[in-house]
């Protein structure tokens, strides 16, 4: 695949979720080549991975219109209507899911249709994120912990092979602080914040300036994973 993960999503320490986006691409970096064949990408949108999944022979993309995330100059083939996934019985070999099902009201009508149109043996790779802020609003219904994820798989047809997180309690704790920074404190300023030159150009030198601070600081800090950003989870379809 000539295509590259767009740059939002490997984004430079100027952006104010350098974190968490940085964490996740490295996740999904280390486990995508474990997924192979013909693969559903399930809620889409624009499709920021695939090319980090080089041992796929067909990548098909699956998304719901509805409220709460435009799919405007998005590159989705196929619309489903949020309870029936459009696709026979064992038709992927391979299934990922990044950053949705914290928006799916009917999870546990979901989950049997992605255990359905999966083959026995195949693989699912999901990312949810565990601590961020309400976002794709009013969709955005649950924060699933990693016991969550395996408690509802397990009960769908699949085996959970992995759990693992992305981020740590600090790295956590300072993203939430990021954004706060970014989407409320800048934009609050006084004439400032309204200057789009002040957003774009002077802004993200703040965000280099306390990003490269904290990286500094981590190496110091105590390691904990009991608060963290994202669970990544890759199970088997049994």
């Amino acid at each position: 695949m000539s295509k590259q993960v767009p740059k939002a999503f490997r984004p430079g320490l100027n952006n104010p979720f350098y974190f968490i986006r940085r964490a996740l691409l490295q996740k999904v970096t280390a486990y995508a080549p474990q997924l192979s064949g013909k693969l559903l990408d399930f809620g889409c949108g624009s499709k920021p991975y695939e090319s980090l999944f080089v041992n796929v022979s067909e990548y098909t993309g699956l998304d719901y219109e509805g409220e709460g995330h435009s799919h405007v100059n998005e590159n989705v083939d196929v619309f489903y209507d949020g309870k029936k996934i459009p696709f026979a019985d064992e038709t992927f070999d391979s299934v990922f899911s990044s950053e949705v099902f914290e928006h799916i009201f009917n999870i546990e009508e979901i989950l049997p249709e992605i255990s359905r149109v999966t083959k026995k043996g195949g693989k699912l790779l999901i990312t949810c994120p565990f601590v961020w802020p309400e976002h794709e609003v009013p969709v955005d219904y649950a924060r699933y912990t990693r016991f969550a994820l395996q408690h509802l798989l397990e009960k769908n047809g699949f085996k959970v092979v992995v759990t693992d997180k992305s981020g740590d309690f600090t790295s956590a704790l300072y993203q939430v602080k990021m954004v706060y920074f970014s989407e409320h404190f800048i934009p609050a300023v006084p004439l400032l914040g309204r200057s789009k030159f002040f957003r774009t150009s002077i802004a993200p030198v703040f965000y280099v300036l306390l990003n490269s601070w904290y990286l500094f600081k981590h190496r110091l800090l105590p390691k904990r994973k009991d608060w963290y950003l994202n669970n990544i989870v890759l199970a088997e379809k049994l």
